[in-house]
């Protein structure tokens, strides 16, 4: 059992670090409330144990202070409606109104705080700030895996004020280092890494971290094309970093001597324009015609990894095979999705992590067919990249 589930929160204030940092249109509505809903589970495990809850989270990136864009007072109606119960506000996340409104709080009640991002001090990690931040609680719950990968106050810095009993991880961040544990120590094999999204660049560390673990490594997204012309390929108008040429051979070639098969896609959906009427049609991946670009994987490119994401144990998805939000190239990645699933369904564990191939699981409903959609993206690829996270070295090296 964990500790946070051990611990008995009766008569403790809980400040538990969140990740609300939801996306607000421009009558301040949320417009996906995933990470809010994420949090719910162990919040009501304080509530339910006769503690009480203060929350504290940053929202967006304020540049000057506060700003009322970014105020997280927008999001109290639907905090209340998620909860069932109502929630306090405090103008401020330090300051005499918030340690007033604290101090007050009665078991099973709820205050959230104001945007911490409306401190330089909480990016700074400033110890002053995080010390001020602890005088707020009694227990310290970590329950933000999106912003484990930044040593700010509140994520990193504010666990020194804890004793070692009093600091620990809520159920996500439970969950989600356990998942990623899962994939990065215990896989079984083979074991699938499908890797997209437009750079290589982005996914250098990723993919040679992952040369130690994997059987396979799928490539798809605009950051194919760049192996396909390392490789001496035609690719017409397709995104491709030159100054990557050399990297994406130097991975084929590590991954030849580590017996790890890369795949990249055999066909492409090309487009004589990147937009959602472009005129399209299909070519090898490594001969599209000049003035084409290739916007999503082919007919063969889907038989060919949905072949390797079907004999899979484990599976780790980060970013999608093509323009998925323009609906005539969104076939490849709806394909990869439905795979998962299929595999996740035949005994696989499957992990999906980093925006755009969360975004896609959702929109295409796959989310709840595979084993764990992650709610941290730079979190998740920095661990994958074998990166000790600070908000999760602050609390486990206590331990």
């Amino acid at each position: 059992m964990s500790q946070f589930s051990q611990y008995n929160f009766k008569g403790q204030k809980a400040l538990i670090r969140v990740d609300f940092n939801v996306p607000l249109n421009d009558k301040f509505e949320i417009t996906d409330d995933t990470r809010m809903r994420a949090a719910i589970p162990t919040i009501k495990k304080i509530l339910g144990d006769g503690g009480s809850v203060i929350l504290m989270s940053h929202l967006g990136r304020p540049k000057d202070g506060p700003t009322d864009k970014y105020s997280l007072k927008h999001l109290v109606p639907h905090l209340q409606q998620l909860l069932g119960s109502p929630v306090l506000f405090a103008n401020d996340c330090i300051g005499e109104q918030a340690y007033m409104t604290a101090e007050m709080l009665r078991p099973g009640e709820t205050l959230l705080l104001e945007n911490l991002r409306f401190y330089k001090e909480e990016e700074k990690g400033d110890k002053a700030f995080a010390q001020k931040l602890a005088k707020l609680g009694d227990v310290y719950v970590n329950d933000a895996f999106g912003t484990a990968h930044r040593a700010h106050a509140s994520t990193a810095v504010i666990a020194d004020f804890f004793p070692k009993d009093k600091k620990m991880f809520g159920l996500l961040m439970e969950s989600e280092v356990a998942s990623a544990e899962k994939v990065l120590h215990q896989s079984q094999k083979p074991f699938v890494a499908i890797i997209g999204g437009a750079k290589v660049s982005d996914k250098i560390l990723i993919i040679e971290n992952l040369l130690e673990r994997a059987t396979d490594i799928i490539i798809g997204g605009g950051m194919a094309y760049t192996f396909m012309k390392a490789q001496g390929g035609k690719i017409g108008n397709s995104l491709c970093e030159d100054d990557r040429l050399q990297t994406a051979l130097d991975l084929c070639k590590k991954a030849e001597s580590k017996g790890v098969c890369i795949h990249l896609p055999s066909d492409s959906i090309i487009a004589d324009k990147f937009d959602a009427n472009a005129n399209d049609s299909t070519a090898p991946s490594n001969n599209i015609p000049d003035g084409w670009m290739g916007l999503d994987i082919g007919e063969n490119a889907i038989e060919q990894f949905t072949n390797v994401i079907l004999n899979s144990k484990t599976i780790l998805w980060n970013g999608p095979m093509g323009v998925f939000e323009m609906t005539k190239f969104q076939r490849g990645t709806k394909a990869i999705a439905k795979a998962v699933a299929e595999a996740t369904q035949k005994g696989a564990f499957s992990l999906v992590g980093g925006g755009d191939s969360v975004a896609a699981v959702n929109q295409f409903g796959y989310a709840d067919k595979v084993s764990y959609v992650s709610t941290g993206g730079g979190a998740m690829l920095e661990y994958f990249e074998g990166k000790e996270l600070p908000g999760i070295a602050a609390i486990k090296n206590a331990q």
